[in-house]
């Protein structure tokens, strides 16, 4: 497993720590219940963390590869480091002389280290992008938001190389298809799943006592990276709009913000963080926002549970674990109607659709859904039981399945 620019043991909410990281994180995890042995490599950006952890269990093992200095960089410039990535890999293969059977990679930078790999190993390459590089350039707003062109190449190579690849969801299968011209018959949709022996609906009592928040304030929650790709202005102007209007007079509302680093001063903090920051002041919002930074994935179910109302504003997802996550908690969603979210979240069932960059819109929903304590309680019911459907007990058959069958595959061309 090949997770180069991003540990899976990251705390949540940093710059590149989000979905991916719990995907791969579990994954690895049930491929273990399963008797399956699986080592994640990654890049090591802290010389204080041991090279080799043991934390997924079942034997597996989290390998902290040396490439470039042992610090946080910039993905672009991680590029550059890819050639000693692939050389520490070969080299801890060698020292415990092991032969893998395949390789899974995720995201773009690691499908670079995938195809060498597989060229060495002669095992089949199985890829998963979790966002498009077209799709974010489309939606992208500032320059900065806009991918590399080594980031476009490597995504069509990947496309045109890989043994398979997974699409999370129907959408990402049809951007794949029509704006990479891939061939559909080398990619199979599979949902990431969720871990449901840890995110289920836990009395909102007990979660509110374990968060420390005060019960007299219902909570909307943000869980995901601090970047203006999520949208979180949007968020910010909805509660904007229900304060002038005189809505949180009579709702008292606490909009809690998970990810980043709000505690540093203002010249550190980063460039969409202190946007947000500037944005709650202008908008006089900034007695009803809480910045909470970034929490252990373990503690994640409480604040979940904690909320009345998880929103997920972005402009674009490929499937939205935060999404998947909090309806696994019995908490309505709102969602922007993009991407997989448009797919995983069902419009009136567990939550609502609003258009994305839309805060009329969201507003609105907002304000149904605070009204209508029944409405929610409905809607969180409906929503735990859907997302049992995304348990990894099901998931995991699915990618044993697709392992299966590119090994199979592989055997065939070779024989």
């Amino acid at each position: 497993m090949l997770s180069y620019h991003t540990c899976p043991l990251a705390t949540l909410g940093g710059k590149d720590t989000g979905g991916m990281n719990v995907y791969v994180r579990d994954l690895t995890r049930e491929l273990g219940k399963r008797g399956i042995g699986v080592d994640v490599f990654t890049r090591s950006q802290d010389e204080h963390v041991p090279h080799v952890l043991h934390d997924l269990g079942y034997g597996n093992r989290i390998v902290h590869i040396e490439a470039g200095p042992e610090t946080p960089l910039s993905k672009d410039t991680l590029a550059e480091y890819i050639p000693d990535f692939i050389h520490g890999i070969q080299d801890f293969a060698d020292k415990k002389e092991l032969r893998y059977d395949l390789i899974h990679s995720h995201y773009w930078l690691s499908g670079l280290v995938a195809i060498e790999l597989r060229k060495k190993w002669q095992v089949p390459l199985v890829q998963m992008f979790h966002t498009l590089a077209v799709m974010k350039n489309r939606v992208a707003r500032e320059e900065d938001e806009v991918a590399s062109e080594l980031r476009l190449e490597a995504e069509g190579r990947l496309v045109r190389e890989s043994d398979r690849i997974i699409a999370a969801t129907q959408a990402e299968l049809a951007q794949l298809q029509w704006l990479y011209r891939a061939d559909t018959n080398r990619i199979r949709v599979v949902p990431p799943g969720v871990d449901t022996t840890r995110f289920y609906p836990i009395p909102k009592d007990e979660a509110l006592e374990f968060i420390g928040s005060p019960a007299r304030y219902c909570m909307l929650l943000y869980v995901g990276r601090i970047e203006a790709l999520k949208g979180i202005d949007t968020l910010f102007e909805a509660m904007a709009l229900l304060k002038q209007e005189g809505f949180l007079d009579i709702h008292p509302i606490c909009l809690a913000i998970i990810g980043g680093d709000p505690d540093v001063s203002r010249e550190e903090m980063s460039t969409e963080m202190d946007r947000l920051h500037e944005l709650q002041e202008s908008l006089g919002i900034g007695d009803v926002i809480t910045f909470l930074g970034r929490r252990d994935q373990d503690t994640l179910q409480y604040y979940y549970s904690a909320a009345e109302i998880v929103v997920v504003p972005s402009h674009y997802e490929s499937f939205g674990m935060v999404a998947l996550e909090a309806m696994a908690c019995g908490t309505p969603v709102i969602a922007s109607e993009t991407g997989g979210l448009a797919f995983l979240v069902k419009d009136g069932e567990t939550g609502f659709h609003v258009p994305a960059v839309d805060p009329e819109a969201l507003a609105e929903r907002l304000k149904e859904l605070m009204q209508d304590e029944e409405l929610r309680a409905r809607l969180g019911e409906q929503a735990a039981i859907y997302a049992k459907e995304f348990s990894w007990s099901n998931i995991i058959d699915q990618i044993l399945e697709l392992y299966a069958s590119v090994m199979v595959s592989l055997e065939d061309e070779l024989a």
